[in-house]
């Protein structure tokens, strides 16, 4: 029972349960709040995170508005301001299904209608876990046994040995990269570590660096080479930046999120030797592995790399992540990924499982879903045919949808588009007529943020804009993800088509 009382200066909140009265003041004057935005961590007020910013709390607002019946120039709203596949509508992998099932509920080991392969993999996590149960904490560093299994991926992935010890298992990648990057907040000699990005970036590595008050250094991706690497701006960008800072890391994300390039063997190469000239720590996005379409490009991971190179590099300090959330899987919700750590100096590494086991340990479901990821069905096994046939439909799909917005995208005039080469996103570039920047400013938004407010209140598409990403001054581009199932992203790209053309001519 939920009942209002007026008295003490302010709404109280009276809870009755279980016979008991709690009682919870209202009260909004600011001599009783402890937290006020005057007092409170600076850092989390710094701290932005665009793929689910404004944009995205509107789009939740026309939804409602949608479902009361007021009228709007569309029937729904298109979210594709997130890798989200499933939201998307795509289906789940049935192998991964099955493994879950049997694991959150054992009883079904006796059910004859499960593959005899998932059931397997059932039982190696559950013997894995604390009682044999995915209810139970497992060590800070994940289930062991499915740390060895993805050290025997990387392995196989690599043709390189690999460490179990090196792997630690993560709800999401995100949380290893933050994890990792935890290490690095400290002042030296007065000066604030700095932390190198690529620009435009994926916008958790821009807050994370606010939230733990380190220094963004930004080096920008060359938009007319696809996105290219080019070492010469990671030279501009890290001597600019010892001015004010001290670099301590290098973040490179492939393939591209959200520019959609896959780095060539011989860029990683130079980045890899920058980086040791440089004597930077390096993050190695990696979790779009899978996701790669373009002819003549492959994925190349940086710890083949690296070791490929041999001495000195394969010396050098790498950290590279790995997520359940994208690839063929796209289960985002169960916060599931890795991160291997490689030639950390031990006492570093005793700290930084420390620092881990304070957070218990990652979500047993999302290691679950991780073991399916690296120990998939063997040829041989009941279920191979059928994953392999799931995984493939699902990346040519992705391929396919890849071109229709690249190929859309570039017809319409004002609009230029690179190549989505792999992951799940495409960044066009967009002209903005001199009124329509005028008119942003008089609304007191961003060119490309406006640009996006209007296509969400006419089409009920919602994206990201350029600027939540980074990007060259004077340019205004876009993220949208290329996840829409065909039917969806089809209908999504011709209002898109319309929309920009009727935008320029209202504002030429």
């Amino acid at each position: 029972m939920l009942s209002r009382a007026a008295g003490g200066g302010g709404q109280r909140l009276l809870f009755a349960r279980r016979g008991c009265s709690y009682a919870a003041s209202l009260s909004t004057a600011a001599g009783h709040s402890v937290i006020t935005m005057d007092n409170m961590n600076p850092q989390v007020k710094k701290m932005e995170y665009a793929v689910r910013g404004p944009l995205v709390i509107r789009a939740t607002e026309i939804e409602k508005e949608l479902q009361a019946g007021i009228k709007k120039p569309f029937k729904t709203v298109t979210k594709a301001n997130i890798g989200d596949a499933h939201a998307m509508g795509q289906k789940p992998i049935t192998f991964l299904r099955q493994v879950l099932s049997l694991c959150s509920m054992p009883s079904l080991l006796e059910d004859s209608s499960f593959p005899e392969d998932a059931k397997m993999r059932a039982r190696c996590i559950l013997e894995g876990c604390k009682g044999s149960s995915l209810g139970s904490y497992s060590d800070s560093p994940g289930i062991e046994i499915i740390r060895r299994h993805t050290a025997d991926y990387i392995e196989q992935r690599d043709g390189h040995p690999a460490s179990w010890e090196n792997v630690v298992l993560c709800a999401g990648a995100s949380e290893g990269i933050r994890s990792i990057m935890k290490l690095m907040i400290k002042y030296e000699k007065g000066a604030r570590p700095g932390v190198m990005i690529p620009i435009p970036q994926y916008p958790l590595y821009s807050a994370t660096i606010a939230e733990y008050d380190l220094h963004q250094i930004g080096y920008y991706l060359d938009e007319s080479t696809n996105w290219g690497l080019d070492i010469a701006e990671l030279e501009r960008s890290y001597t600019e930046a010892q001015k004010v800072c001290q670099p301590k890391a290098l973040v490179v994300i492939n393939p591209g999120n959200p520019t959609g390039n896959v780095l060539p063997r011989e860029n990683i190469e130079a980045v890899i030797k920058f980086a040791y000239e440089k004597k930077l720590f390096l993050f190695a996005d990696e979790v779009y592995q899978d996701n790669v379409y373009a002819d003549g490009c492959k994925f190349h991971s940086f710890k083949k790399v690296l070791v490929e190179l041999g001495e000195p590099y394969c010396h050098m300090e790498l950290a590279s992540f790995m997520s359940c959330s994208k690839g063929y899987m796209g289960e985002c919700g169960l916060r599931g990924g890795y991160a291997e750590i490689i030639n950390l100096d031990p006492q570093v590494k005793a700290m930084y499982l420390k620092s881990i086991s304070a957070k218990l340990c990652p979500t047993t479901l999302g290691q679950a879903v991780m073991e399916c990821v690296v120990n998939p069905p063997r040829e041989g096994e009941a279920s191979y045919q059928q994953f392999i046939s799931e995984k493939t439909a699902v990346l040519s799909s992705l391929a396919q949808r890849a071109k229709m917005v690249v190929e859309t995208f570039n017809s319409v005039p004002g609009m230029s588009c690179n190549t989505v080469q792999g992951a799940m996103y495409a960044f066009p570039q967009i002209q903005l007529p001199p009124r329509a920047i005028e008119a942003a400013k008089a609304a007191g938004q961003a060119p490309d943020v406006f640009y996006a407010f209007q296509l969400l209140e006419n089409t009920g598409i919602c994206i990201v804009p350029g600027s939540g990403f980074g990007q060259r001054p004077g340019t205004y581009h876009f993220r949208t993800t290329i996840l829409p199932q065909p039917e969806m992203l089809s209908t999504m790209l011709e209002k898109f088509r319309e929309f920009h053309t009727n935008f320029v001519k209202q504002y030429q």
